[in-house]
């Protein structure tokens, strides 16, 4: 009786479970306790290997042994694999010394990230709820510990977030977050949604509507070279040169789009016409012998995104091998966006990895085949997209970008008649403190990272261009049917996003805010960019991008995305080639402001402001960096208080600017006083107040206050 625990209302001895699990061949020991509270209680199992090198088996397998030896409440939730058990002084099991499971991610292989708002979301749901530290797109719900209570409340939690219904039924059916995140955004279109099918190629086959629109900016911009994307990759170690060329061929013979042109057809209609694979030349440029192997590497891709592609003749993509040293390459791509995307290169690089492994080892090529081509995409769109369909999803976009301002952006220098291509950046990181933070601030707000980041750039822009009605664009991957998830092409569609900064919320309510625009956008995700720009630009103004200036995009990257291995097939004799994304591509940009976060390693986040070089001078992108980093831990330490009280200033930023201030020091009574300030009726001398960078910084009480040019100066109606 001792040795019971209970376990939502079943009495478990645990010495029946460990002898269950320690007969299975791969493991040699095991021991059994419980954890949590109430009906949160589950049980968790140690398992010490038979054999360290191989290690226990997968989870789906343990649970699959122990269910058929044991009943259903007697499975463990979740499985630690340890390298011994401890030991008390007496030899006997330390139950006490046993790690916690609470956080441990169970053994469920390699991590693939959530892929889109519905799976992030999902997966926040799911870490919460299994009380585990992340969790995978691929991951299935009742090997990382749930059950049916759970699964309940996982539709409840569903229900109150999507709006979506969902039977229970179907956490069963579809108990990994992809499969799940499939069937909610279905509820909550509410539409059912035909399967993309191969047609023939025997009839005339039409664009897109992202090719469409690219194709006429083509037309407007002869030779433009914005959208030439370039992928530079880095290939480390001993490398097979004919296996990397025939893995490229075999790729692009896989993949229609990267054989495919675009015809100028009759009476303007253009048309895809897909080319037979031929093979894509890879001539191999040694820079080795130069100064700065890197450097002349750079400007060989430089001069290569100089150059346009024909989008009437073809290919749209090019390729070279620059050797930088022996066992240094880098294998340098250049397409067309008219047929490639962010998701696109994901793929790529997986399959040149598998292909040259293969290939390099002289095995066949192990890919499995497509279900779909992209062109088989565009005739789906078109078909589908259309009558009430297409009427309804564009009603709603007409109501909510309904009196759509322009975001009066506080330039460095006039506006050019002709918006401009040419682009500089700037570099900044938030650390791991700020970024954990902000992931707990997201899970328990109901909203993923890429929403609080969002609100919170909503803040930094809100103040910087006087304005609580800001407007930004944001990418979807589009790619929400899975005969899309593995083909190449220009699936990524643009979505506009109004941030309400109206009443002076705290961070938190203006997170919901954001939440609910967010997914309301998603669920109508479909309308092409393009059809937006048609159905709501009456009049095109060639000096900025229409509907929004500025973007915005948080990557999540997927750990299977990252280095791959080159060249190392079954008992292939090579070093490992590493292929990995290079750094060396050239600066173009499409919007006045493009704000970007990724994942840094180790619980970071980078973040890069890409900008205008006609509109912005370096440091003013660096100063708009410098005020997101501090929102961020204003935010992150304290989501209750009100934004216009959040500081677009450090501590340290401020102390300095004062020290360079010579004039006298003002006394005032709080923020009331700075409001008397700024509209005019505090009797102060001229010389007390220093206007320094885009901010008003004055000294009170041994405390100091900034506040922003445009948001103060408009709500207290001061001048100049």
């Amino acid at each position: 009786m001792d040795g019971q625990v209970k376990v939502r209302g079943f009495r478990i001895e645990p010495g029946e479970v460990e002898a269950v699990l320690a007969g299975h061949p791969l493991v040699r020991t095991a021991a059994v306790t419980a954890y949590g509270e109430g009906e949160g209680r589950r049980l968790a199992a140690y398992l010490v290997p038979a054999d360290q090198g191989v290690g226990v088996p997968p989870v789906s397998e343990l649970r699959e042994f122990a269910g058929v030896r044991l009943p259903a409440f007697m499975v463990p939730s979740v499985f630690v694999e340890l390298a011994a058990l401890p030991l008390t002084v007496n030899g006997k099991l330390d139950r006490v010394a046993l790690p916690d499971p609470e956080g441990a991610r169970a053994a469920l292989g390699v991590f693939v990230a959530p892929s889109g708002t519905t799976e992030e979301l999902l997966a926040g749901l799911w870490a919460q709820l299994l009380g585990v530290d992340r969790v995978g797109a691929t991951d299935n719900f009742f090997e990382l510990g749930g059950h049916s209570l759970l699964a309940t409340q996982v539709i409840s939690r569903i229900r109150d977030v999507f709006g979506a219904d969902v039977p229970v039924a179907t956490m069963f059916d579809r108990p990994t977050v992809r499969d799940l995140a499939d069937a909610v955004e279905g509820a909550a279109r509410g539409l059912a949604v035909p399967p993309v099918r191969a047609v023939g190629r025997d009839q005339v086959l039409p664009l897109s509507f992202a090719q469409q629109r690219l194709w006429f900016l083509d037309h407007l911009e002869p030779g433009s070279t914005e959208y030439n994307l370039p992928l530079p990759i880095r290939l480390d170690g001993d490398l097979d040169v004919a296996a990397l060329g025939a893995a490229l061929d075999a790729v692009v013979a896989r993949h229609e789009v990267l054989r495919t042109r675009l015809s100028d057809g009759i009476d303007g209609v253009a048309y895809q016409v897909i080319e037979p694979p031929s093979g894509i030349p890879m001539p191999v440029v040694d820079v080795s012998g130069d100064a700065d192997p890197l450097r002349a590497a750079e400007q060989l891709i430089a001069r290569d995104m100089e150059a346009p592609f024909d989008l009437a003749t073809g290919p749209l993509i090019r390729a070279a091998l620059v050797r930088l040293a022996a066992g240094e390459h880098i294998l340098a791509l250049a397409m067309h966006h008219v047929v490639f995307d962010e998701w696109s290169g994901r793929i790529l690089r997986r399959e040149l990895t598998s292909l040259y492994e293969a290939f390099s080892a002289g095995q066949p090529d192990p890919l499995f085949p497509l279900p779909a081509q992209y062109a088989d995409f565009a005739v789906w769109q078109r078909e589908w997209l259309s009558g009430e369909v297409l009427d309804g999803q564009l009603d709603y976009w007409r109501g909510k970008l309904d009196a759509l301002p322009v975001l009066e952006l506080p330039t460095d220098r006039p506006r050019p008649q002709t918006r401009s291509s040419e682009g500089g950046a700037t570099r900044f990181t938030v650390p791991a403190e700020t970024a954990d933070a902000l992931r707990a601030l997201s899970r328990a707000s109901g909203a993923t990272m890429f929403m609080t980041l969002l609100a919170a750039f909503g803040v930094v822009l809100g103040r910087y261009c006087g304005a609580d009605d800001v407007v930004v664009g944001t990418p979807v991957a589009n790619r929400n049917r899975a005969e899309t998830e593995d083909l190449i092409g220009f699936f990524v569609n643009t979505l506009v996003l109004r941030t309400d900064l109206s009443g002076d919320p705290t961070f938190g309510e203006l997170l919901d805010r954001v939440r609910k625009t967010a997914l309301d956008a998603y669920a109508h995700q479909d309308v092409p960019f393009e059809q937006l720009v048609d159905a709501l630009v009456a009049e095109r103004d060639r000096s900025r991008t229409p509907l929004f200036q500025v973007f915005f995009n948080y990557a999540l990257e997927d750990a299977q995305d990252g280095a791959g291995l080159l060249g190392q097939g079954d008992g292939h004799p090579r070093d490992e080639v590493r292929v990995k994304d290079g750094d060396t591509a050239p600066r173009n940009t499409l919007f006045d402001l493009t704000l970007r976060f990724g994942d840094a390693g180790e619980g970071a986040l980078s973040g890069e402001i890409e900008y205008s070089t006609a509109l912005f001078d370096p440091a003013t992108a660096e100063r708009l960096a410098r005020s997101l980093s501090t929102v961020l831990d204003a935010v992150a330490e304290d989501a209750g208080q009100r934004v216009a009280d959040v500081s677009l200033v450090s501590g340290g930023e401020l102390e300095a600017l004062v020290r360079g201030w010579s004039g006298p020091e003002v006394v005032l009574p709080g923020v009331g006083g700075v409001h008397e300030l700024i509209a005019g009726r505090a009797e102060v001398s001229p010389d007390a107040v220093a206007v320094v960078a885009d901010g008003v910084v004055l000294t009170y009480g041994g405390l100091m206050a900034c506040a922003s040019f445009g948001s103060s100066f408009a709500e207290f109606g001061g001048g100049g």
